[in-house]
């Protein structure tokens, strides 16, 4: 498999750089900063799968047009994204990578004849409703990020992460009807995110809270489990637990969790005109 990873040099993206060359699978790391490629390179170390770097300014980013230059380029089966301004250059900048870059990838992907799987990563706040299976007090804290925290970069991963929801709702019923191939999409939504080592222990799909942290590199494994199979897709919450990863992600897989119940899909599509 080829992947093409948005956001190559990202903390997330360097910890799953190497599980995924474990697979022998290829991986092409967008970046935007000559400077860090000997950092992205160094990770094919001792691994089978083959990696490059590709150069490129999500900045510049401001269409289809441009998002497919970039498919186009790496030609990849799987797209992930763990890219986001990161609080760099103001709320402008956090909708012009996070909300309107992602939806240019998100759709010049769709819109690929290779593409067959997309993982996008977010947060586990990025909602419009209240879920069953979340407290009010942890709604409460979510909406306190929401609202006051961080407005721009909640409203602008929100933007994203319901457009993917509606052309993947969009593109399912085409394949029922038989006029496309199926297509994974892959909304992994892990709460507050700490550089503490892995434990593999994790809180999954419709998590048992609402709001909690989570390793980095234990969304670098769960994103690189979801991947390697051919049953996972939709909204799936993360947090750090006590259940194992593997596990979790078989129970996850097996049962069709999805955590965007709840939110109105169907608005989502009429919404953005699909």
């Amino acid at each position: 498999m080829n992947v093409l990873l948005l956001g190559g040099h990202g903390k997330i993206a360097l910890r799953l750089i190497p599980l995924l060359l474990a697979r022998s699978w290829s991986v092409t790391a967008v970046i935007r900063n000559p400077e860090h490629k000997p950092d992205i390179l160094s990770l094919a170390n001792n691994h089978p799968g083959k990696l490059s770097v590709l150069l490129s300014s999500l900045d510049e980013v401001r269409s289809d047009a441009d998002a497919k230059r970039i498919l186009d380029a790496a030609n990849p089966d799987y797209v992930v994204w763990a890219a986001g301004a990161g609080g760099k250059g103001g709320p402008a900048r956090t909708q012009a990578i996070d909300s309107d870059a992602a939806k240019h990838i998100l759709a010049a992907s769709f819109a690929s004849p290779r593409v067959s799987k997309i993982l996008l990563i977010s947060w586990i706040g990025s909602r419009r409703t209240q879920p069953s299976w979340m407290s009010d007090a942890d709604w409460a804290r979510i909406q306190d990020v929401f609202n006051r925290v961080l407005p721009a970069y909640a409203q602008a991963k929100l933007e994203a992460d319901e457009y993917m929801t509606a052309l993947a709702a969009v593109r399912a019923k085409d394949v029922a009807a038989g006029k496309a191939t199926p297509l994974q999409a892959i909304n992994l939504r892990p709460g507050t995110l700490t550089d503490e080592e892995a434990t593999r222990k994790v809180d999954l799909g419709r998590t048992t809270r609402g709001y909690g942290t989570v390793s980095r590199g234990d969304v670098a494994i769960v994103a690189d489990l979801l991947l390697a199979r051919g049953d996972t897709a939709g909204w799936v919450d993360l947090l750090g637990g006590e259940e194992d990863v593997e596990g979790a992600v078989e129970r996850v897989a097996r049962g069709g969790v999805d955590a965007v119940e709840g939110e109105d899909v169907e608005g989502m599509v009429k919404r953005f005109g699909l």
